[in-house]
């Protein structure tokens, strides 16, 4: 345990599970959708959805898709911030169990076009886990330099992504593989000791045919 698990993270708010963990993830689902943020639509689940609004959840939800870091000021005013740059964020509420108290969804739409679909938990301590985007199992925490593909399951891919890694000296430290059906559609996601430009991304998802698409993302 680290002094962050005791003291808490330097945020805004009341709460390191309702403020500074709705905003991080926030953060990671727009770092997945890749480009600025158009509109939103936001469903809160257990205690987010019952007690987040008193805790500033969906103002830092909104925050932190923004760009916006747990600590910044702006959190208390992202709703209007929001307005302000007429980029709507709808709220609802669900009682549905996620299997978490704390659990957001998130579907994002980019100005230029993207789409994605995120949900999320909060863990405490301004921690936070990405269970799933656009429907796959995943786990990003946020806390390591992550590349992320979304492929066709046939052979070949695996290797051919890390012969890219390695031929830019970036070392893999864990991977995980989700597929939903033996040669179906699949997601990679790699963490690395060293950070994967979002143009090698690009150059990866490129060379194959079968790597429908490819995401860096920084630590956050």
């Amino acid at each position: 345990m680290g002094i962050f698990d005791i003291i808490g993270p330097v945020m805004i708010g009341p709460s390191s599970s309702h403020t500074a963990g709705a905003a991080r993830i926030g953060q990671v689902a727009g770092r997945i959708l890749g480009e600025p943020l158009k509109e939103a639509k936001i469903t809160l689940y257990g205690s987010f959805a019952k007690t987040g609004k008193g805790h500033g959840t969906d103002r830092a939800l909104a925050a932190g898709l923004m760009g916006y870091a747990p600590d910044s000021g702006s959190i208390r005013d992202a709703l209007h911030i929001a307005e302000e740059k007429e980029i709507p964020i709808s709220f609802a509420l669900s009682e549905d169990d996620m299997g978490h108290p704390n659990v957001a969804k998130i579907e994002a739409y980019g100005k230029n076009g993207a789409h994605v679909t995120v949900v999320g938990r909060s863990l405490g301590g301004g921690r936070v886990l990405i269970t799933e985007i656009d429907g796959y199992p995943v786990e990003i925490t946020g806390e390591e330099y992550t590349f992320l593909t979304r492929h066709h399951d046939v052979p070949g891919i695996v290797a051919e992504v890390c012969r890219a890694l390695a031929a830019e000296e970036i070392n893999i430290s864990n991977m995980r593989l989700f597929r939903k059906g033996k040669g179906d559609e699949a997601v990679m996601i790699i963490h690395t000791d060293q950070c994967v430009s979002q143009k090698l991304a690009d150059e990866i998802a490129a060379s194959n045919a079968n790597i429908v698409y490819a995401m860096a993302m920084d630590i956050i």
